[in-house]
């Protein structure tokens, strides 16, 4: 879902996803792999959140950076 980040969903659901799938993964004691991709997608699921942010900031400024 990290990669799929360019939607907005698909960002929330991939850091839900990967901080549920990192605790159950030390819950585990060893038994359950995969911590590094599911960092992975708590890394790509926050960067496409800020991404969005930072989209909603540009187009909610576009109409007071217009010069006269």
């Amino acid at each position: 879902m990290g990669i799929v980040g360019l939607l907005f969903l698909g960002s929330l659901i991939a850091v839900v996803c990967g901080h549920v799938a990192r605790a159950n993964i030390r819950r585990s004691n060893g038994q359950l792999k995969g911590d590094g991709l599911a960092l992975g997608g708590l890394v790509l699921g926050y960067l496409g959140l800020l991404s969005w942010l930072v989209m909603v900031m540009i187009l909610s400024t576009e109409g007071s950076l217009v010069y006269r």
